[in-house]
């Protein structure tokens, strides 16, 4: 079955309580026969949403180097001529196309209840032949998970039947918090590229293992008779994306060396039928690490949010590896079925969008997040504005709701121009839809959300924008950490992604067109910061303040970020 073919079939009646209403031009089968050996399920980057949401997928996101105008780094139309898709559904599902009319035709995504019962159908077609894997960012992302530390992750989780994690935003919550967490998953955490750091050796903390790793860094499953190696990839940056002081005794890094280690040491003890690598890197990452390191049969990977629809096959001195990555916010479910012949297999892979309006809420799971998220019912429901256009987040350079959190800290801490991190989960909202305290958590629940005011020179301000362009768009992916760029507000630039780093950046100036000088000092408002403990008011109380005083938020769509050298880079759709 086609891709093609698989969008357009009708949701069969087998999954009991489906709605059996054809959404516009196409439905999604989640009536998936199994006729192989084994299944592999995958979600990963969820970022706690436990309820259906929007997400709007970006019209910029430019790969550089060998990246350039493959996947994923193609968006809207050439990405639908890409993969053959030509309905009003894919463009939906895989596009900003036409985003606002037709999600109020489709609806919502994902949802731990719906992903419940579609996970649930997918297991039982396989009779216990089967494995759920996540990829992580699951346990952070939401004003509840922040409240719970994360801990109403960990129980949805488990009732969802998580067999194996890796993760990201879970370390953020410190590492005593995460032990705890680990203490209540019924499942597996592993993590070959995070191990203790000296300091932590010399005052005798617990390693997992005499090589120091802080947490199992793989696991063996037997699954029909096959044992299946599942070896962990946690976020190889995260000390560097996100405070080092949140985890004082941990080293990370992409290790490849250790990871080619690792690995031949399970295919001579364990003898594998299967070698998985469980992600968090990134999926640029994921590809260069595949090519480098032999034995890899699957990279299931996440961080960088990208929905692909078709594995990307990577050849290597072994032969090759299937790279998949399953997008975000519970959007879908990634389902790898694999077919043993002696020592070789074959693989059949669909990447299933969960459409909430066409499956029925798993019950248990229903009660669960009512249950859990009662307590904060009266406070999240509270409404604080309104906005003219749809609020998103996931480009490369702008989002219209990053907007709304950098006016609010210009108009709210009084400042020239601020600063807001380029994260890419957060959960759209469409034209004139309220905006509650729960969307702005949305957006920002993180455990360092202070914010902050200082004076800031030109230079310093050039740098920054320099530091961050060089982390997206550097051409070797090991030196790129996700995300996206700054976003800003106050001030306006020109961009050369294709430069070095120092020479992307030009024609920096303030909103009236004086140019921003070297030796200047400016008036700077930002949040989320990574090497300093703020004082500031959280974020969500200052962009609340700003809605609650200006009710209804105009999205200024007007240019402040020029880019230029990318006229034949199919990653950039404006």
């Amino acid at each position: 079955m086609n891709r093609r073919e698989f969008l357009q079939i009708m949701a069969a009646a087998y999954l009991v309580g489906l709605n059996q209403n054809v959404f516009g031009k196409s439905s999604v089968n989640y009536n998936y026969s199994f006729n192989s050996d084994i299944r592999l399920l995958h979600i990963t980057d969820t970022h706690a949403q436990l309820n259906p949401s929007y997400f709007r997928e970006p019209n910029i996101n430019l790969g550089t180097g060998t990246n350039k105008n493959v996947p994923p780094h193609i968006v809207g139309k050439q990405f639908l001529k890409y993969y053959s898709l030509n309905d009003d559904f894919s463009k939906y599902v895989y596009t900003y196309l036409n985003y606002n009319d037709l999600a109020k035709e489709y609806g919502k995504f994902g949802g731990y209840a719906y992903l419940k019962t579609v996970i649930d159908m997918l297991r039982g077609e396989a009779a216990g032949k089967s494995l759920l894997l996540d990829g992580g960012d699951t346990w952070q992302g939401s004003a509840i998970s922040l409240f719970t530390n994360g801990m109403d992750m960990v129980q949805a989780s488990n009732i969802l039947g998580v067999d194996v994690m890796t993760g990201h935003w879970e370390f953020t919550f410190g590492e005593e918090q995460f032990l705890d967490n680990l203490s209540k998953f019924n499942g597996e955490f592993v993590a070959n590229n995070v191990f203790l750091n000296d300091e932590a050796i010399f005052n005798d903390i617990q390693a997992y293992n005499d090589e120091n790793h802080y947490q199992k860094p793989y696991t063996i499953k037997e699954v029909n008779g096959r044992q299946i190696a599942i070896i962990g990839q946690a976020f190889p940056y995260t000390p560097i994306a996100n405070p080092a002081r949140l985890v004082p005794n941990l080293t990370f890094g992409i290790r490849e060396q250790e990871l080619q280690t690792t690995l031949d040491k399970v295919k001579v003890k364990h003898k594998p039928d299967l070698v998985v690598v469980l992600s968090h890197n990134g999926i640029d990452v994921d590809k260069k690490l595949a090519s480098r390191v032999s034995g890899i049969d699957i990279i299931l990977g996440g961080h960088t949010h990208d929905a692909v629809p078709n594995v990307i096959e990577v050849k290597n001195n072994s032969g090759v590896t299937l790279v998949a990555n399953s997008g975000c916010n519970g959007k879908f479910v990634s389902v790898m079925d694999i077919k043993f012949s002696g020592k070789s297999y074959t693989y059949d892979y669909n990447l299933i969008p969960i459409l909430s309006s066409q499956i029925v809420p798993n019950k248990d799971m229903e009660r669960y997040i009512n249950k859990i998220s009662d307590p904060y019912k009266a406070n999240l429901s509270e409404i604080v504005g309104y906005a003219s256009e749809t609020l998103y987040r996931r480009s490369n350079f702008n989002g219209t709701f990053d907007n709304l959190l950098c006016d609010s800290m210009n108009n709210v801490l009084d400042t020239q121009l601020s600063l807001s991190p380029g994260f890419r989960w957060g959960a759209t909202l469409l034209p004139n839809q309220s905006i509650s305290m729960e969307d702005i958590y949305n957006h920002t629940a993180i455990t360092y959300p202070n914010t902050y005011v200082r004076e800031m020179s030109g230079e310093t301000i050039k740098n920054i924008l320099e530091d961050v362009a060089d982390n997206i768009f550097n051409v070797d992916p090991y030196l790129q950490q996700g995300g996206d760029m700054v976003r800003t507000r106050g001030i306006k630039y020109s961009i050369n992604p294709k430069q070095t780093i120092n020479n992307r950046i030009s024609n920096l100036r303030l909103n009236n067109d004086l140019s921003i000088k070297p030796n200047k000092m400016y008036k700077v408002s930002g949040w989320a910061s990574v090497n300093n403990v703020e004082e500031g008011r959280p974020i969500w109380e200052i962009a609340a303040e700003y809605l609650k005083t200006i009710g209804h938020y105009k999205v200024d769509n007007t240019g402040n970020i020029n880019v230029i050298g990318e006229k034949d880079n199919i990653g950039i759709d404006i």
